[in-house]
Order: structure tokens, then sequence, then C-alpha cells
């Protein structure tokens, strides 16, 4: 069996439970969350993820997020989302992406329109000059 902790870093690392261990757990207050930093380099610009910081609440995340990185380069908005919050799908899911690589019909150059329009006024004009000989 192996240690769970709030902080899924530690969680990752697999540490085995030693019943032997003389610990007392914290309370679930006790435990600071672990946040996501996303921040905004110019106004309109995208955010971007620049780390993560560890907090007791998300007020203090932006708190500890504004001096971590919010100092070392131009910052006009940052954004913090608690860790556990992010969904995302497992590389083993990457095939939901898949699909075809001809994906023509989305682009005019897929039509072949023009040769349709030759053709039908080529039976047009071979029609009119039948008509003309007879």
């Amino acid at each position: 069996m192996t240690y769970q902790s709030l902080d899924p870093r530690v969680t990752r690392m697999h540490i085995p439970t030693n019943e032997q261990a003389n610990f007392t757990p914290l309370d679930d207050m006790n435990h600071w969350q672990t946040y996501e930093v996303f921040h905004q380099a110019k106004t309109g610009g995208r955010h971007i993820h620049v780390g993560s910081v560890h907090a007791p609440n998300a007020e203090m995340a932006l708190l500890y997020a504004k001096e971590q990185f919010g100092r070392r380069s131009v910052c006009v908005n940052m954004w913090v989302v608690k860790t556990q919050d992010i969904l995302s799908l497992a590389t083993e899911d990457a095939d939901v992406f898949a699909t075809t690589p001809e994906k023509d019909f989305r682009e005019a150059s897929g039509y072949k329109v023009m040769s349709k329009l030759n053709a039908y006024k080529k039976l047009q004009k071979e029609a009119n000059t039948a008509k003309e000989t007879e």
C-alpha cells in the first residue's frame, strides 16, 4: 500500500506506507492545496501555464503566484486553478482526436467545379452544333 496525499506529486512517488512509522496525519484544514498558475503577458493575449504553487486557499495562491511568477516578467493578468479541478485525457486516449486526413471538402480546391462546368459547356456546344447541322 502506498501513501496517499492531497499533493498529487507526493502520491505519484508511490511512497510505501510504513505501519511502524510514528506520525499523526494532519487535519484536512492543515493541508495546503496545489494550484496551477497561468499568466497573461499582454492585454488580449493568451494565458500560459507557468508553474504551480501550494497555498491554503485561492486568494493566497494568487498572492504566492504573483510573488513567484509575476515579478520576473511582464504580466498583466494571472489565473490560479486548483490542480484537482483540471480535467485531462490520459495519453492512452489519444485516439479520441484521430480524424481522417482527407478534408478536401473544407477547401474550395476540394471541389472540381470548374472541370464540371467546362464539361457541361462542351456538351452544350456539341449539342448546339449537332442541331445546326440537321
